[in-house]
C-alpha cells in the first residue's frame, strides 16, 4: 500500500513540475552571479498562513543567491491556534506564498507545494500530500552533488511523511528545524512558558517519528535560541515597511498581529520575534571557507526521545544532533535589511 501511495504522489508531483517547467529556482540577481553561486539545495517548509515570521524568512531566503531553492512547502497549523481556524490551513499557507511571490514578481521562479492539512494519525502511516512526495523525489536525485537541507519553521508532518514513504532519504538530507522546548542544562524556559513548544505541538507524532525513529541528521534551534531574533518596531518602520511593496507587505503583516494582540489586552511591547529567520543564518550565511554557520554556537548531544506530552526523555543510544544555543543575530539582521534595500533598488 505504501509503495502504491508513493507512486500516486510521485505522478502528482511530476505533473506539477511539468506544469511549471519554466521555473528556474533562481533568486533575483542582486549580486554579481560570477561571485555568488549556490552552494546547497533547500526545501523550505513553513506554516505561512500563521505567524508572519515565516514570511520574513522566506523573503530573505528568496534574496539569497548562495542557496538553490528547489521547492517551497505550505504546511498546516495547529488546530484552533487563532491564526486560521479553517481545516485547510496548508492550502491557505500555499496561497500566502503565491501571494508573496507575485508581489516580488517571482511567481514563475519557484515551485510551491501544498503539505498535508492534518498531522500524523500514527507512527507508520504517512499523510498524503504532494509536498511529501516532492521531498522524496528531491532527496533521491543522483544528478547533483549539492547538499540538501530541509529547513522547517513549523511542524514536521511533511518530512515525517516523506520518511515513512521512503526511509532511505534519512542519509540524503539534513533537517534544520525551528522547534522544541529548552534543554534544561542549556537554558531556562521563558516566563509564563508552556511546556509544549508551539512548533512541536503542531504535530507531536511527526516529531517523534523524526527524533525517535529516524536517523535523519538534525540541526535544532529550540525555543531559547529562536527567541533571540528580535525585530524592533522602530526598525520595522525605518528599515522594512518603507522598502517597496514587499517591505510594506511584511510590515503590515506584523502590525496586524500587534494590533490584534493589543486589542485583546495582550500587549507585546515594541519587539517582534522573527523566530524562523535562523533558517537563513544556518544556510545562506555559512562561512566562506570550511562552510558552516561558524558565527553561531551549538552543542552536540544525543537526540532525545520525545514523549507524548512533547517533552524530552534521555536517549543514550540517540545519534548526535546539533542543538543551537547562541545565534549571530547581528549578521542575520544586517543581511536582511541590506537585501531588502538592494531588492528595492533592483526593482526600481
Amino acid at each position: 500500500m505504501k509503495n502504491i501511495l508513493f507512486i500516486i504522489l510521485s505522478v502528482l508531483v511530476s505533473a506539477n513540475v511539468l506544469a511549471q517547467e519554466k521555473t528556474n529556482h533562481k533568486s533575483p540577481n542582486l549580486f554579481d552571479e560570477n561571485k555568488v553561486k549556490p552552494r546547497m539545495r533547500l526545501i523550505i517548509d513553513n506554516d505561512f498562513g500563521g505567524d508572519p515570521d515565516g514570511l520574513f524568512e522566506l523573503v530573505q531566503h528568496l534574496l539569497s543567491p548562495s542557496v538553490e531553492i528547489r521547492g517551497i512547502i505550505g504546511s498546516h497549523l495547529k488546530p484552533g491556534d487563532g491564526f486560521d481556524n479553517s481545516n485547510i490551513t496548508a492550502v491557505n499557507a500555499r496561497n500566502k506564498v503565491l501571494e508573496l511571490l507575485k508581489i516580488m514578481k517571482l511567481e514563475h521562479n519557484y515551485n510551491v507545494y501544498q503539505g498535508s492539512n492534518e498531522g500524523l494519525k500514527d507512527f507508520n502511516t504517512p499523510q498524503q500530500s504532494e509536498a511529501a512526495a516532492f521531498i522524496v523525489k528531491e532527496a533521491i536525485r543522483e544528478d547533483t552533488k549539492l547538499p540538501l537541507y530541509v529547513v522547517c519553521g513549523a511542524g514536521l508532518t511533511d518530512l515525517a511523511s516523506a520518511y515513512l514513504l521512503e526511509p532511505k532519504i534519512a542519509d540524503r538530507l539534513t533537517l534544520i528545524w525551528i522547534g522544541g522546548p529548552e534543554y534544561s542544562d542549556i537554558a531556562s524556559p521563558p516566563p509564563g512558558y508552556t511546556s509544549l513548544e508551539y512548533n512541536l505541538g503542531i504535530d507531536i507524532k511527526a516529531g517523534q517519528v523524526i527524533f525517535n525513529n529516524s536517523q535523519i541528521p538534525i540541526w535544532q534551534v529550540p525555543r531559547d535560541a529562536y527567541r533571540q531574533v528580535l525585530l524592533p518596531y522602530s526598525s520595522l518602520l525605518l528599515k522594512v515597511k518603507n522598502q517597496g511593496k514587499i517591505g510594506n507587505f511584511l510590515g503590515k503583516s506584523v502590525e496586524k498581529i500587534m494590533s490584534y494582540l493589543t486589542s485583546v489586552n495582550y500587549p507585546i511591547g515594541e519587539t517582534y520575534i522573527l523566530g524562523d529567520s535562523p533558517l537563513v543564518l544556518l544556510t545562506a550565511l555559512q562561512s566562506s571557507f570550511e562552510a558552516d554557520p561558524s558565527s553561531s554556537q551549538y552543542v552536540l548531544r544525543p537526540s532525545p526521545l520525545i514523549n507524548d506530552q512533547g517533552l524530552y526523555e534521555v536517549n543514550s543510544k540517540g545519534r548526535n544532533i546539533r542543538v543551537y544555543k547562541k545565534l549571530d543575530v547581528g549578521l542575520l539582521m544586517e543581511d536582511f535589511y541590506s537585501k531588502l534595500t538592494l531588492f528595492q533598488q533592483h526593482v526600481l
